[in-house]
């Protein structure tokens, strides 16, 4: 098998190239330079690594126990962290069938006439209030499909996100950040970072926020791109070169946390917005150049600062993306 550029692996396996290189940021998959190309390659062992990660994933295991389970080549590792998500499993299959038999319940009290009020069915059966007093919060993540068919069948099922909240994003100035190359999120994000602390504008401005976007977009085959990130400064900041200084316009956004890595939910949160019923995109989808006005936002970035946190694992992100109320909605 011949090397594969980045952007050959990306489409070939249906994977981003920044999750590529958030992989081999953390040390789960390794590529390689050739002399003249300045570009990742990937030999067969890193695709197939990647394949396994891939496969895992859709199986709701977490990077951080794939990453155990690619360093063990042993059974041994793979089968404690297997058995571990079959018992959180088998926890949330007993609360789903709890719920499924409280509802069928509901199903036939209600069926025997039009007229009778949910309330005054509850109340009735202390068992029934004790039952769904003793659910917890959980998430479904439950399938029992087994060919990869089904597998990535279920995994389009389960991808689908509800937890989308609408919030107000206030006009601020910022200090930016840009570099186009190789690893541009690295650059760009280290400039931001040093900024911070050598200005300690995290003690100046506690409520400092942190964003960042592609910038532009990968447009070929190389997969190359740029990247810009972004923080909140007091309007009358002086700002450093080659940082720049500039005016945040703000406005309405749709935002849906993810764990650090998880970049491909952005095409769920895409597809929210294109099916609901209430708010509607707002960006220019014809702005490759700045990401179409889409956001990702750093969450507890003071904290990240202060204790110089570097496992990824641990960083959370809002994806923002502005929106608008839809004529019928007003």
């Amino acid at each position: 098998m011949e090397m594969m550029t980045i952007s050959q692996v990306s489409k070939s396996l249906g994977i981003s190239t920044r999750m590529l290189r958030y992989y081999e940021q953390a040390g789960m998959i390794q590529s390689f330079r050739r002399e003249g190309y300045a570009y990742r390659l990937y030999d067969e062992t890193a695709v197939s690594r990647i394949k396994q990660i891939l496969l895992l994933r859709k199986l709701r295991i977490p990077v951080s126990q794939i990453k155990l389970i690619l360093e063990n080549p042993d059974a041994v590792t793979a089968v404690e962290i297997f058995r571990q998500n079959m018992s959180e499993l088998d926890e949330e299959i007993t609360a789903l069938s709890t719920i499924r038999e409280i509802l069928g319940h509901f199903v036939e009290e209600l069926s025997k006439t039009t007229a009778l009020p949910l309330y005054s069915i509850i109340p009735q059966d202390d068992t029934i209030l004790a039952s769904i007093e003793s659910l917890g919060l959980v998430s479904i993540n439950f399938k029992e499909d087994q060919t990869m068919e089904k597998l990535k069948k279920a995994d389009e099922n389960l991808s689908k996100i509800s937890d989308v909240r609408i919030i107000y994003l206030p006009p601020a100035a910022i200090a930016a950040a840009h570099h186009i190359g190789d690893d541009p999120e690295m650059h760009a994000n280290m400039l931001i970072d040093n900024f911070v602390r050598e200005q300690k504008l995290h003690r100046i401005k506690p409520d400092l926020r942190r964003f960042g976007f592609n910038h532009p977009n990968p447009t070929d085959a190389s997969g190359f791109h740029g990247y810009e990130a972004w923080v909140t400064v007091p309007e009358d900041a002086e700002v450093p070169a080659p940082l720049v200084k500039k005016q945040f316009a703000g406005g309405l956004y749709a935002a849906h946390m993810i764990a650090f890595g998880n970049f491909n939910e952005w095409d769920a949160f895409l597809d929210w917005i294109m099916k609901n019923e209430r708010y509607e995109f707002a960006g220019d989808l014809q702005d490759q150049e700045h990401m179409c006005g889409l956001l990702e936002e750093h969450l507890n970035y003071v904290t990240h600062v202060e204790q110089s946190v570097t496992n990824l694992e641990e960083l959370q992100l809002d994806l923002l993306m502005p929106v608008k109320l839809k004529q019928s909605g007003r």
